[in-house]
């Protein structure tokens, strides 16, 4: 049985043949191999087009900016997978990955919704600054938290997001998105009574819709990035292996006692 409304089968990326394959509408050996980077190859794979030097550069920026922060759950959850079975790295990968949701890595996504919906009601005759007033209150109000404010490590300033913001405005690329982002940290100092650290996942989002990306693959970049941080993360894994190190330790941390039906 067919869910969804019946349409014709066809897919714009990739079609290989016995002698040749044609990514994008190019030739993958002839065209692309040997003449473009990986960064290009992502922005051409996703999009169906081929980046700017501005949108090359910071594409891989974010990319950089993004992969790796330390043992974070998602590392933990990488490496003690692959400890539990090692000849599974592509399982660990996946372990990691699957963990990447709006509290770690996937903030940026919720960053870029909220963006446009500013961005939106600013076309439609909202005055700028109140427009981000109003939507920061109205997360406050439903007692929610502003997604790319606020981090646990980073203060008073995240200097990921420092470096972004400097040089987006340094090439000239710091467009409406990234003046939204900055209304948006007066709202929030504002409507909390304090400043809150405007962390990575903000200008992410800003520069990239600054730079014309799509706003559904805005997830993709960090996504991306960590996938290459859990490689590394699990190529030290199967050298010097602490995933159940990791594992005691949390073990240890959390005691065990009955609930007040007594039961365990």
């Amino acid at each position: 049985m067919q869910i969804g409304k019946g349409r014709r089968a066809v897919s714009s990326i990739c079609d290989a043949q016995a002698d040749r394959i044609e990514v994008r509408g190019r030739d993958l050996t002839s065209d692309l191999m040997g003449r473009i980077g990986f960064t290009d190859y992502f922005f051409l794979l996703l999009t169906g087009k081929e980046a700017s030097e501005e949108q090359r550069f910071f594409l891989d920026l974010l990319l950089v900016a993004i992969a790796e922060h330390g043992l974070v759950p998602t590392v933990q959850a990488a490496r003690m997978t692959l400890a539990a079975n090692p000849g599974s790295l592509q399982g660990a990968v996946a372990a990691g990955i699957l963990g990447a949701g709006p509290v770690i890595l996937g903030t940026s996504e919720l960053c870029g919704r909220l963006l446009m919906e500013a961005d939106a009601k600013v076309a439609a005759g909202g005055e700028p600054d109140a427009v981000a007033l109003a939507l920061v209150r109205n997360i406050r109000d439903a007692d929610g938290k502003v997604p790319g404010f606020g981090h646990p490590i980073h203060r008073p300033v995240d200097p990921r997001t420092v470096r972004i913001l400097a040089l987006a405005e340094e090439r000239g690329v710091a467009g409406r998105h990234v003046v939204m982002a900055r209304r948006i940290e007066r709202a929030v100092a504002e409507v909390w009574g304090r400043p809150l650290v405007m962390n990575v996942s903000m200008p992410i989002a800003a520069v990239l819709l600054d730079l014309d990306f799509p706003a559904a693959v805005i997830k993709s970049i960090p996504l991306l990035a960590r996938t290459a941080s859990l490689l590394a993360h699990l190529a030290e894994e199967q050298k010097n292996p602490i995933g159940f190190l990791m594992a005691g330790q949390a073990e240890a941390a959390v005691a065990y006692e009955r609930d007040e039906a007594g039961n365990a």
